[in-house]
């Protein structure tokens, strides 16, 4: 508990931590109301089929989650920065206790604060929807409380990746250009590869898997949502059990 009081004290501490926090929740909610903004105009014939307001309220987590992801990065790449590292490790040299500490505090974080950005970003959207006399969807509805528990569960599991990639790179740019490759660059590019290949990488990229868990309709061809959260859950413990054990060898 004296070390968890101790990382919550150096996060609560930090700026860029709770700009950080405001960042994902003012983004997500933003984005996800300006990703609807050309349905408005529309009519309900206009809309796709099929019709997913529920997760097409969430179109600001595609840039919530490199915030989020960077959020957890901070966790730990600051210290490296400055020197700090050596001093948490002399006050704890139990490494294993330390990173735990640190995953935990921020699993904590981010759960507040994509619980938050989910609710922020469904209510609007959806008053949006209902303005415009779209069909929209209510929090009680079929489906809405899972989805929208999965959208929570998918940015803390991206948040804990964060951590791994922080703790493995050691710089807050490095982190940065890793998030961005990993879930900005790649499924953006390689649903695009010839064959199979491209198939894979549509369903299976780990953020891409992780975004299925949080539709309510599903289109043809589209993984379970509960396929979808394992596969996100499996890289983040994969990443995280690599990133401990970087930690463990490595010299300071």
């Amino acid at each position: 508990m004296r070390i968890l009081r101790s990382e919550w004290t150096k996060l609560r501490s930090v700026r860029s931590i709770w700009i950080t926090i405001l960042s994902t929740v003012a983004a997500g909610t933003a984005l996800s109301a300006l990703g609807v903004s050309d349905l408005l105009g529309g009519s309900p014939a206009d809309l796709p089929d099929p019709w997913d307001p529920t997760a097409t309220s969430l179109k600001g987590f595609l840039f919530a989650q490199l915030l989020i992801g960077m959020l957890g990065a901070l966790s730990i790449t600051p210290e490296y920065a400055t020197g700090m590292i050596g001093t948490s490790l002399s006050h704890v040299p139990a490494r294993s206790r330390l990173l735990a500490a640190k995953a935990t505090v921020i699993t904590a974080i981010a759960l507040v604060t994509s619980l938050v950005t989910a609710l922020l970003s469904f209510t609007v959207v959806q008053a949006l929807f209902a303005g415009a006399d779209l069909p929209s969807a209510g929090l009680t509805d079929p489906g809405v409380p899972r989805a929208l528990t999965s959208a929570t569960l998918y940015l803390t599991l991206i948040a804990l990746i964060g951590v791994a990639v922080g703790t493995l790179t050691r710089s807050t740019t490095g982190s940065l250009a890793v998030l961005v490759g990993g879930l900005l660059l790649v499924p953006a590019i390689a649903p695009g590869l010839p064959g199979g290949l491209g198939d894979w990488f549509g369903d299976y990229w780990p953020n891409t898997a992780g975004q299925a868990a949080y539709a309510v309709i599903r289109t043809e061809g589209m993984i379970a949502p509960g396929t979808g959260l394992a596969v996100l859950t499996l890289t983040a413990l994969c990443i995280a059990a690599a990133s401990h054990l970087a930690f463990r060898v490595r010299d300071i």
